[in-house]
C-alpha cells in the first residue's frame, strides 16, 4: 500500500469534469481520479475549511460513525478495472475491523473529514499513476529556445562589470 495525500481537486476546462489528484507521500508520483462535481465540492469544502449551513452527505456518514462508536482506520483505493477505480473504507467498530465498499470520491470525502490516512494499492499506482518528467525532446527544445539568449548575453559589452 502506498500512502497518499490529496494534492488538489481540479476542473477540466474542456468538459467541466472534476479530477482529484492524489500524491504519493514518498515519491513524485500522482494518481488522477475523475470524480463527480458534488464529491469534488465535498472534498474541496472540507480541505478549505468552509462552513456550510447544513451537513452534507459525507458529514452525515461521519456523524453516524461517531454515534456508533466506530472509527475510520484508513481508506484504500484497492482496484482499477475497465477505467473505474474501486475503494474500501476500513472501519474499526466494536473490536472488529470492517471493510466497506465505496467509490473513491466518497471515501476520500469521508477521509478528509475524519483525518484518516488514504492509501492506494501498489498495483493501482503502477497502472495509473503519472510521474512528471520532461522528455529528452522537451529538454532539447528548451535548450534551443535558450540558445538565442545565450548568444545575446555573449555579445554584451559589460565593461567593468565583466571583471567582477
Amino acid at each position: 500500500m502506498v500512502e497518499v495525500t490529496v494534492d488538489s481537486v481540479r476542473v477540466s476546462l474542456l468538459s467541466q469534469h472534476r479530477v482529484v489528484i492524489l500524491k504519493d507521500i514518498n515519491e513524485e508520483r500522482y494518481l488522477p481520479i475523475w470524480i463527480g462535481p458534488f464529491e469534488a465540492d465535498a472534498i474541496t469544502i472540507q480541505l478549505r475549511g468552509i462552513e456550510v449551513a447544513r451537513p452534507q452527505t459525507h458529514d452525515l456518514l461521519k456523524s453516524v460513525l461517531d454515534v456508533m462508536g466506530a472509527r475510520v482506520h484508513h481508506i484504500l483505493v484497492n482496484d482499477l478495472r475497465n477505467d473505474t477505480f474501486y475503494a474500501r473504507i476500513v472501519v474499526d467498530s466494536n473490536s472488529r475491523r470492517l471493510e466497506i465498499d465505496s467509490r473513491p470520491s466518497d471515501a476520500i470525502a469521508l477521509a478528509v473529514r475524519v483525518g484518516a490516512p488514504i492509501f492506494v494499492a501498489e498495483s493501482v499506482m503502477e497502472r495509473a499513476a503519472v510521474t512528471p518528467e520532461e522528455s529528452s525532446e522537451e529538454k532539447e527544445d528548451e535548450e534551443d529556445r535558450l540558445e538565442v539568449f545565450r548568444d545575446f548575453v555573449d555579445t554584451l559589452d559589460l565593461g567593468p562589470l565583466a571583471e567582477e
